[in-house]
């Protein structure tokens, strides 16, 4: 049988087997602790090597740009507002010359009518006073003439050398 000595003390068998899987346990993590070491080094050399004054100056020209945008933006929105408020100014005046047009119309085409009313009456009242006239004129001269007709007829028949 296999026996070891180790630290003044002597391993046999099942010990053994345990010892030397702790003496391997404990190898693997000093590996890995090595290793970490080594990472965190690696780590360390390269946070070392940033360049924050770079970062920095790159942070502000993204500010800087962002702050660009933002005035930007700002200045679009107030010629946006500014052609909005002059195209509703051009709106209501369009509105108001629209109304004031419509009234003229209105008041024009009611002078028209009221025109055309008083001319169509004057036409008929001169026709009415004409015809009346020719009328009565025609009416005297009938009654002028059944007069001397019937003047005439009298005479006639009052003339006894007529018949």
């Amino acid at each position: 049988m296999a026996e070891f000595e180790f630290a003044g003390m002597t391993f046999r068998g099942g010990k053994m087997v345990v010892i030397l899987t702790a003496l391997s346990t404990l190898g693997g993590g000093a590996w890995a602790g090595f290793e970490f070491y080594k990472d965190y080094m690696d780590m360390r050399e390269i946070v070392q090597n940033i360049d924050t004054t770079e970062i920095e100056n790159r942070n502000k020209l993204i500010e800087q740009k962002l702050d660009d945008a933002l005035d930007y933006s700002r200045d679009i929105k107030n010629d946006l507002r500014d052609q909005i408020n002059v195209l509703d100014n051009n709106v209501r005046r369009v509105e108001k010359l629209v109304r004031d047009t419509e009234q003229t119309t209105r008041e024009i085409v009611q002078n028209a009518e009221e025109r055309f009313d008083n001319k169509r009456d004057s036409l008929q009242n001169q026709y009415d006073t004409k015809a009346s006239a020719l009328r009565d004129t025609t009416d005297q001269k009938i009654k002028d003439l059944e007069d001397r007709l019937n003047s005439k007829i009298q005479k006639a028949l009052d003339n006894p050398l007529a018949n």
